[in-house]
Order: structure tokens, then C-alpha cells, then sequence
């Protein structure tokens, strides 16, 4: 039994290194594509069979969002970056209750000893996925927001700087205590967008792979009957996670247009 932290690799192209985690990842993107063109091309007027089915849980994933953004529009609008999130990861995480994990591979030979190396492994159990995840998250919030309020008034949020000093006498510039309370309190909202990048990566990335050492730690001293139980957690686990990571990139993409849209507001109820 061999468990490493980083992601094995299987085979090269060219100099391009292809790690498990990298091919699973590559599976799970084919399929959905897939997925996406076969439900695409048969599109009835009334549905059934797969499209139906299809139907049901993004008409559910919709609903569930309008109840945290309490606007359709705007729900419809966060839907492709936040579902797509969620069917990646959930599906990541799902792969690692596949039998096969960590018993299924090549056997290498490093630094003297052999060791397998795993066909099957989590995508969610490498930190470079995750961090991609997480890249992708964040960076669509800052675009959202930005074409929400305007990149002057955006960066207004993190790095307010007119309000620093009021001027007294009509002429005389005078430092504001107020105003460099919000200067700092905009720095830290800077730095805890940076730490997003940090805290949804780890979060996810030492969730899975706790589960797939666990899994594959049992099931090499047990292997019948005593893993199930530790599958069915894991089957549960894999899920909270992906709705976690999707809800968070929801409420962080609903606080950065919440602004605007109060603005919107007000400015209609005074017209």
C-alpha cells in the first residue's frame, strides 16, 4: 500500500507530464461535454426519458439558487459558473468511492522499491485541481462584480481612498478617522479575497484525500463487508463538499453585485 501526497504520474506526452488526477479530470470534462451535446441535439417540447431527468435537476439547482439570491434573473444568471462547478466537483469527489481506488494501476519501481501507482484517484485529491477550482471561482466574482458596479466603484470596495480626508473651512484638508477605518477595513476585504484562493483550495483538496486515505487504508486491512459504511460516508461527504464550494462561489458572486442592485433600487423608488 502506497500513499502519496501528489499526484502519480501515469504516462508523458512528449515532456508533458499526465498525472491520475490530470486523466480523471480529462474523463469527467468529456462527459459532461457529452452529456451537454447528447441532451442538447434532442430537445423536445415535452420532455422525457434522460432530457426529463436533465430537466428535473437543473430546474431544481435553479430554484435552490433563487432562494439564496431572491431574484430569478439574477439566479439564472450565476447558474452556468455555479452549476458547472458543482457537476465538476461532485463528480470528482464521487470517484473516489469507485472500486478500483488505489488497487488498480502500474507497478513502479522508486528509490529502490515498487510501488503502485493507481489508475483511479480523485481530481478533488490534487491540491493543483482544487486550486484551479478555486482560481476560477474567484476570479468569477471579481468579473461579476466588476461589470456590476463599474471597475472605479469595484475597486472603491477594496481600496477606498476619497474618503481619507474631508475638507474643513472650505478649503483645508483634514485627515478623517472615519474615512481611514474604511481604508483599513477595505485592505482586509482585499486580503480575505486572497485568502479565498487558499481556503476553498485546502478545503476541498484535504477533505477528499482524508477520504481517499481512509478508503484506501481500510480496504487494504479489511477488504469486505467493514468499507461499506466507510463508502456511504464518503458518498455523503463528496456531496456537502461540491454544494459548499458551489453555495460559497454563489453568495460570494451575490455580495459582489448587491451593491449595484441596491443602487438600482433606490434610484427607481425616487424616480
Amino acid at each position: 500500500m502506497n500513499i502519496s501526497l501528489a499526484a502519480e504520474t501515469i504516462f508523458h506526452i512528449g515532456s508533458f507530464p499526465v498525472t491520475n488526477t490530470l486523466l480523471v479530470a480529462w474523463v469527467i470534462i468529456l462527459f459532461l461535454i457529452i452529456m451537454a451535446l447528447v441532451v442538447g441535439r434532442k430537445i423536445r417540447e415535452v420532455p422525457k426519458g434522460l432530457q426529463n431527468f436533465v430537466e428535473t435537476v437543473v430546474e431544481g439547482a435553479l430554484n435552490f439558487m433563487e432562494t439564496i439570491t431572491g431574484d430569478r434573473k439574477q439566479a439564472r444568471q450565476f447558474f452556468p459558473i455555479v452549476f458547472t462547478i458543482f457537476l465538476f466537483v461532485i463528480l470528482s469527489n464521487w470517484v473516489e468511492v469507485i472500486p478500483g481506488l488505489g488497487s488498480i494501476g502500474i507497478w513502479e519501481e522508486h528509490h529502490g522499491e515498487m510501488i503502485l501507482v493507481p489508475f483511479i484517484r480523485s481530481a478533488s485529491a490534487d491540491l493543483n485541481v482544487t486550486l484551479a477550482i478555486a482560481i476560477v471561482s474567484v476570479i468569477s466574482t471579481q468579473i461579476f462584480g466588476i461589470v456590476a458596479l463599474g471597475i472605479w466603484k469595484y475597486g472603491k470596495k477594496f481600496l477606498p481612498f476619497g474618503g481619507l480626508f474631508k475638507i474643513k473651512y472650505g478649503f483645508v484638508p483634514v485627515p478623517s478617522f472615519g474615512g481611514f477605518i474604511n481604508f483599513f477595513a477595505g485592505i482586509l476585504e482585499l486580503v480575505a479575497e486572497c485568502a479565498k484562493f487558499v481556503s476553498f483550495s485546502f478545503r476541498l483538496f484535504g477533505n477528499i484525500f482524508a477520504g481517499e486515505v481512509l478508503l484506501t487504508v481500510v480496504s487494504f486491512l479489511v477488504p469486505y463487508i467493514v468499507p461499506l459504511p466507510f463508502l456511504f460516508l464518503e458518498f455523503f461527504v463528496g456531496f456537502v463538499q461540491a454544494l459548499v464550494f458551489a453555495m460559497l462561489t454563489l453568495v460570494f458572486l451575490k455580495m459582489a453585485v448587491t451593491e449595484h442592485e441596491h443602487e438600482e433600487h433606490e434610484a427607481h423608488k425616487a424616480h
